[in-house]
């Protein structure tokens, strides 16, 4: 998440406020060392402002015009996870068993 969080700043694009973003998925990451809530948020942090690139027409990958896009649309997936834990699938898929077997 923290290599995420800076990956903006060499396309640059939004001036000044590609360093306050980054100073804020800093802090997040950093928090992220003990807490899987504070990762899932730092990507979902992430997600936005690759949106954001996106619209404006700054992409991280300067040639590829869609690659914003394309992190808008992975990241949330990778939120999800960490907010769901950072399980293994097969941990998740034993949680839904036992969950749905105490029904």
């Amino acid at each position: 998440m923290g290599g995420a969080g800076a990956a903006h700043l060499s396309g640059g694009g939004l001036g000044g406020w590609e360093f306050a973003f980054t100073a804020v998925a800093t802090y997040v990451a950093y928090r992220g060392l003990d807490s899987w809530t504070f990762i899932g948020i730092g990507w979902l942090l992430h997600t936005a402002w690759d949106a954001v690139h996106h619209v404006r027409g700054n992409p991280i990958v300067p040639f590829d015009h869609t690659s914003s896009l394309g992190c808008a649309i992975c990241d949330p997936v990778i939120a999800l996870w960490c907010l769901a834990g950072g399980r293994t699938p097969a941990e998740l898929l034993r949680t839904w068993r036992v969950a749905a077997g105490a029904r």
